[in-house]
């Protein structure tokens, strides 16, 4: 995994070898039931690209077969068989193809304004282990039902199967009721000095065991989740407040403005005066 390279702008890019089936919800007001915007089914090969710079919902794909590189975290990673990957809304995120393999995943994007809470959130997982075909399964159902007798019934069937999944997939760790009230309560305090020692010890393990719990039911480290929730609670303030940005970065937990401004371009793909513009 490398840090991402900055200087990305909106692009939309297929190929010769990409295929890829979708439904939105401009043709089927059902999907909007869930804010869902448009969903479906990509078979991907070079030079298959996305980049998108302030998504206006949270996004889930699993991938089914094949690889790739999704930019989540401000960071590229490997998208594989078994692994679903989760973006929030408005937060920079970018995926292509890799030479040699073709790469099939299913996926779901929504369309959450400010106000609405969305699906995919700083406490979601950001990568993590998945079963590879129940969401590739379900939204080959509902486009074989769309492309065939369209039954309201069961196309809703297959819709809530769909979203069903993907708030399963965005909340798997909250089976964990442990894990869940320390990161409740950090939520609660960002502008404390977390370390990875306290946090820890919240939890009743070691250091080095709360670091791979982490890793397996958040898809970050420790100390990337508390990054992520502090960068989520930025991102409110700016459009909720006229704080400075110096504020804001105390407020959330950052020692400085120069820190901040750095990582937030890091997770959200620009500035935070340029995010509040």
């Amino acid at each position: 995994m490398t840090d991402i390279h900055l200087d990305l702008t909106e692009t939309t890019v297929d190929g010769r070898g990409t295929r890829h089936w979708s439904l939105n919800s401009a043709d089927c007001p059902d999907l909007a039931t869930h804010r869902i915007r448009h969903l479906g089914m990509t078979e991907a090969a070079v030079p298959y690209r996305r980049v998108r710079l302030r998504p206006g919902g949270s996004f889930v794909m699993v991938c089914h077969a094949g690889r790739g590189q999704i930019l989540l975290d401000g960071r590229w990673q490997s998208s594989e068989k078994g692994v679903a990957c989760l973006a929030p809304p408005r937060v920079l995120n970018a995926f292509h193809a890799v030479r040699g393999s073709h790469w099939h995943f299913a996926w779901i994007r929504y369309e959450e304004p400010e106000h609405v809470r969305p699906l995919v959130s700083a406490a979601s997982p950001v990568r993590v282990r998945w079963d590879a075909d129940t969401l590739w399964r379900i939204i080959s159902g509902l486009r074989a039902e769309w492309s065939g007798a369209k039954d309201p019934k069961l196309v809703h069937h297959w819709l809530e199967l769909a979203h069903g999944e993907a708030r399963r997939i965005a909340q798997p760790w909250r089976v964990d009721d442990r894990l869940w009230g320390v990161w409740d309560q950090v939520a609660h305090d960002l502008g404390f000095n977390w370390t990875l020692e306290a946090l820890a010890a919240k939890y009743g393990v070691s250091k080095e065991q709360f670091r791979r719990v982490c890793l397996r039911d958040l898809g970050r480290s420790p100390m990337q989740h508390l990054a992520s929730l502090r960068i989520e609670q930025a991102q409110q303030l700016l459009t909720s407040t006229q704080d400075k940005v110096e504020s804001i970065a105390l407020q959330v937990g950052f020692e400085n403005a120069s820190v901040f401004s750095r990582a937030f371009k890091r997770w959200v793909g620009r500035s935070p005066k340029g995010y509040r513009a």
